[in-house]
């Protein structure tokens, strides 16, 4: 289950850091994140459940891959252009920011039904295991994250994207490297607004899905999977534009301090991201019809 529901984001380059997703895969087989969690971290489905939602994912996999890849690739075509013609600014990058947030509402309202079925399905002790796991995963989250000085938040804030940033352009130099570590200061407590988010959200899915015999349950489970925003805490609402642009200008930064190896780093990775999307059997398949 959990190569089967893990993610398809990542192809957003730096722009998933401004999305908030940290784990990321490059290829079709990890599209996984058309369901906002990863079951298996948090419910142990029974055999049924699993036989039911492989066949679900099955049809959402050959969804995506119709409907979806053919626009990521041209996603990729208009970034790649950016960097040869050296257009990486905010303007472009807020508008490859945009399409990505698009194309992640597009597959939430793609799984929702499915998502809603199944929770449906779950008896109380999965739904008492959810809560339970909930709970683990946000004490984690507040110990890796949160329960250590600002200053220390800030260091391994910095270092994580670094790390984030090297398959893209290789090894940051000082300057670069001072960047990053501008951009984490200024994000300050963020750590503690995004946990707090995420139990306020986890917090809303459990109640509902508590409630989920009861009328109105598929529009409240539809609502927490597409409007996301609906539900941020007001800490969180208000800097929110704060951490994107943050994000954006960081990009747009370092990649005019970027050296020409630097640039051609990305550019490889770029096409190597293509060349994972078109090697797809699947996308072969269509082409061939």
């Amino acid at each position: 289950m959990r190569n089967v529901l893990r993610t398809c984001t990542s192809l957003w380059l730096g722009l998933l850091l401004i999305t908030g997703c940290s784990q990321i895969g490059l290829t079709y087989r990890h599209l996984d994140l058309i369901i906002p969690w990863s079951l298996n971290d948090y419910l142990d489905l029974d055999a049924t459940q699993k036989d039911w939602l492989n066949e679900r994912l099955k049809e959402h996999l050959s969804w995506h891959c119709s409907t979806q890849i053919p626009d990521y690739l041209t996603w990729l075509d208009r970034l790649q252009g950016m960097v040869e013609t050296n257009k990486v600014n905010e303007a472009q990058l807020k508008a490859r920011t945009a399409e990505a947030r698009q194309a992640i509402a597009t597959i939430s309202q793609e799984i929702t039904p499915s998502a809603v079925e199944l929770l449906r399905q779950l008896d109380d002790q999965q739904v008492a295991e959810m809560e339970a796991a909930f709970a683990k995963d946000m004490r984690k989250h507040e110990a890796d994250f949160v329960d250590q000085p600002l200053d220390r938040q800030v260091s391994d804030r910095a270092q994580r994207m670094e790390k984030r940033l090297s398959p893209w352009i290789g090894k940051l130099s000082p300057a670069q490297k001072d960047r990053v570590m501008q951009w984490s200061t200024s994000l300050g407590e963020q750590n503690r607004l995004w946990t707090d988010n995420r139990a306020h959200w986890q917090s809303l899915l459990v109640d509902a899905v508590k409630q989920r015999q009861q009328p109105g349950f598929d529009q409240k489970i539809a609502k927490l999977l597409q409007d996301r925003q609906t539900f941020w805490t007001p800490e969180y609402r208000q800097a929110y534009d704060h951490t994107e642009q943050a994000a954006i200008s960081l990009i747009t930064d370092l990649v005019a301090q970027s050296s020409p190896e630097q640039r051609q780093k990305l550019l490889e990775k770029i096409a190597d991201v293509r060349k994972d999307f078109t090697n797809l059997s699947c996308l072969k398949g269509l082409k061939k019809a």
